[in-house]
């Protein structure tokens, strides 16, 4: 049995990762088309050329802007909610849960359709531009949101809820108490849902194409070069970004495990 258990696992994660395995090879092809799955000789050139076309660029500069800010925004307003929800009675809490979760379950569709209706209806009614960057990014750290409190609102249940009375009861104020003694407890919470939130908004297609107006993101403008010829640049640029990502998982997945080697050598330390 656990020879086909380790089977079975390593043909999902083949299944899973065989196509991003595939676009990094060819990323480094020569051939001048994506729809020839041939091989014909190891180059560079459309990593040069990506960095040589002027509207890619600007796609992923708004992209990297908008994913940032709403990751931030997000992070910020989602860990707040969290505390708060947090800090409910029973049924209270179980009515927030369930407010938070229906974005998560609802079309994106819907949820795009509806954000650009609120967006035009509220240029109308105050004046100025309604669909742009701004939309956009107040539609990223909405959906974003949801996914911040559910990575939160675990490690503050595992929080001892006595620290941060304890830490004022000692004469630290209760600002200094929560930056010093919650936000550390619940710190990698946090990061993973604020990169959570990162990776959802660089993804995003459907509400970003009805929020975005004239501005322009990476899968908006790759959806846009489907109807004629994706370029093999998209290989490159897929291929960094997924580095990237790869390289920022690995980083906070170390440093999350030097920090529970600290919090144990304390603990030992402690009990010695």
């Amino acid at each position: 049995m656990k020879i086909l258990s380790k089977i079975y696992m390593g043909l999902v994660f083949l299944f899973l990762y065989a196509p991003i395995l595939v676009l990094i090879v060819f990323s480094f092809n020569d051939t001048d088309t994506m729809s020839r799955s041939v091989w014909s000789g190891f180059s560079l050139r459309w990593y040069e050329r990506l960095f040589q076309d002027r509207m890619i660029l600007d796609a992923l500069r708004n992209t990297l802007l908008i994913a940032v800010v709403s990751a931030l925004l997000s992070t910020v307003l989602g860990t707040s909610a969290a505390i708060g929800i947090n800090g409910m009675k029973r049924l209270p809490r179980r009515l927030m849960m369930n407010i938070t979760n229906f974005p998560m379950v609802n079309p994106e569709i819907v949820t795009g359709v509806s954000m650009m209706l609120l967006f035009v209806f509220g240029a109308r009614a105050l004046g100025g531009l309604s669909l742009g960057m701004g939309s956009m990014i107040l539609a990223h750290t909405t959906f974003c949101l949801p996914y911040v409190i559910l990575s939160v609102l675990p490690k503050l249940r595992q929080m001892d809820g006595h620290l941060y009375e304890a830490a004022q009861d000692l004469g630290c104020p209760p600002v200094p108490s929560f930056f010093k003694v919650v936000l550390p407890e619940i710190m990698p919470g946090v990061v993973t849902g604020m990169i959570m939130a990162f990776t959802l908004s660089i993804d995003d297609f459907v509400i970003s194409y009805f929020t975005s107006g004239t501005t322009q993101t990476l899968p908006i403008y790759i959806y846009s070069m489907t109807r004629k010829r994706v370029s093999p640049e998209i290989n490159a640029l897929s291929t960094l970004l997924f580095g990237a990502v790869l390289i920022l998982l690995l980083v906070v997945n170390l440093r999350q495990a030097r920090d529970k080697r600290e919090q144990k050598a304390r603990r030992e330390e402690a009990a010695g």
